[in-house]
């Protein structure tokens, strides 16, 4: 039986109210019993639930969720995993709130994190832009004792405590090897079409896809990369003009957002003209144009298992609990037709 504040406070021979005081490390105790209470925990080895404590008092975990507020469809799944979270509040005894910025802009984003600050949240979590601006201001977050988590897109020279999304670099090599494999023994140019080289999640897939295509299929013509601002009216205007310029296109890897104007783009093309296509993120969109045979394969990320992540790890840290970094880690999925949910 593991024992119980009552076996340490008959064990050190103080009060229960006393073994409180100590273990919350509350004023109002002596240097000496503090010690007979801290050798009676040593002693009995006892272990305490931080979870069952917060439980007990009433604790709630204010926490600060900092999205961009684009036209993109994983985003917007990420709101409703927010959303789902909110639902769930009082079992989880958590408050989200959450702050819009413009996408891919280091400055707004660095002053969103600042502010949230002011609200004395117990963990923030984030979409990171990769700008020596924002990273200052991650530090300033964890340098006040601020759990902070980045989330889908990670930050370089910052002090954040977790990463919350998928391995990029790997999602970048799994698209340019099936993209090779698709193709086949054909020759031509692959499109590479991106959000924004800002942030880094983009720029860790693009730059395993060319290393691995250059490496393994070197007689495909990498192209350079195309920044559609995750914006479909954008995406299709630049799609559509490049497959109109180059008819040498054969393969595309689409590893940002913006994927309904990538889909007009494609449904513009003769079937026979069309390139073999990997695009990221199950959607809607991506999903249907799977079933049409418009893009070959998808590469997505369980957006709700993100927002969940964060949160554990958030409270974690609050409690100053280790991280389990099995449940954390966030598994990249392909789909293709065949194997649609």
């Amino acid at each position: 039986m593991k024992p119980t504040v009552h076996d340490i406070a008959v064990h050190a021979g103080v009060s229960l109210a006393t073994v409180d005081r100590v273990l919350n490390r509350r004023p109002g105790v002596s240097a000496r019993t503090r010690d007979k209470v801290d050798q009676a925990v040593s002693s009995l080895g006892f272990v305490r639930d931080v979870a069952a404590a917060n439980l007990a008092k009433g604790r709630t975990y204010p926490l600060t969720f900092i999205i961009p507020c684009n036209d993109n469809s994983f985003m917007r799944g990420l709101r409703l995993a927010l959303d789902e979270a909110t639902g769930h509040a009082a079992v989880e005894r958590i408050a989200i709130r959450l702050i819009d910025v413009p996408a891919f802009d280091a400055t707004a984003l660095a002053d969103a994190l600042d502010a949230a600050l002011v609200g004395a949240p117990a963990g923030i979590a984030f979409v990171a832009v990769d700008a020596p601006e924002v990273a200052a201001a991650a530090n300033r977050v964890a340098a006040a004792g601020v759990p902070l988590v980045t989330l889908v897109s990670d930050l370089s020279g910052s002090s954040r405590d977790h990463y919350a999304g998928i391995d990029n670099a790997a999602a970048g090599r799994t698209a340019a090897s099936l993209l090779g494999r698709f193709l086949g023994g054909r020759d031509g140019a692959v499109a590479v079409l991106a959000g924004s080289m800002l942030v880094r999640d983009h720029r860790e897939r693009c730059e395993a896809f060319e290393t691995l295509m250059a490496a393994d299929f070197p007689r495909f013509d990498i192209l350079p990369v195309l920044e559609g601002r995750d914006d479909p009216a954008t995406v299709e205007t630049l799609v559509s003009r490049l497959l109109v310029e180059r008819d040498d296109i054969i393969g595309l890897y689409s590893l940002g957002a913006g994927n309904r104007g990538l889909v007009r783009a494609l449904e513009k093309m003769a079937p026979l003209n069309r390139p073999a296509v990997i695009a990221h993120e199950l959607t809607e969109t991506t999903r249907s144009a799977l079933d049409a045979g418009l893009v070959d394969a998808v590469l997505n990320q369980d957006a709700g298992h993100e927002v969940r992540s964060a949160i554990r790890v958030l409270k974690a840290k609050a409690d100053g609990l280790p991280v389990v970094a099995a449940q954390e880690r966030i598994r990249l999925d392909i789909f293709l037709k065949d194997n649609l949910p």
